[in-house]
């Protein structure tokens, strides 16, 4: 089945989606500057772009969004049409997800992931203290 935009209103509609700042990362950022822990946003200069750097405790967390990055969970559903484009840009992502996590630790980096639905209100407090544990066990 075809798309049912024009390319540029699809243009239109993909640009808007945000990158940066979403409100999944804002949420894992407020509480780990609520614990103490201090960090970097977005750094260009290390592989794949992470959403939060911790250059204290040599960890990188990414905050990724269930369906850009094939979560298998309840979140994830693959579109029913135009089926070959969002397979191949799905898979994309999640190639080069793994070649990212690879380059961090070959580097040193101790790469952590969170799942936008581990921050659904019901279970964010008990996955964000696990998440401040798995970063602060390193400096024990």
């Amino acid at each position: 089945m075809s798309d049912n935009h024009s390319k540029e209103v699809r243009s239109m509609n993909m640009s808007h989606i945000r990158s940066t700042n979403s409100k999944p990362e804002e949420i894992v950022r407020k509480y780990l500057f609520a614990c103490g822990l201090r960090y970097r946003k977005n750094v260009r200069t290390l592989p794949g772009c992470p959403d939060i750097v911790l250059p204290k405790y040599k960890t990188i967390i990414f905050v990724n969004g269930c369906f850009w990055h094939h979560h298998d969970c309840g979140r994830f559903v693959w579109p029913s049409t135009n089926k070959e484009y969002w397979y191949e840009k799905i898979n994309k992502n999640v190639e080069r997800d793994k070649k990212n996590f690879q380059l961090l630790k070959q580097q040193g980096w101790n790469v952590l992931v969170i799942w936008e639905c581990q921050l659904k209100k019901s279970v964010a407090e008990s996955n964000l203290s696990s998440l401040y544990n798995d970063i602060t066990a390193q400096q024990r």
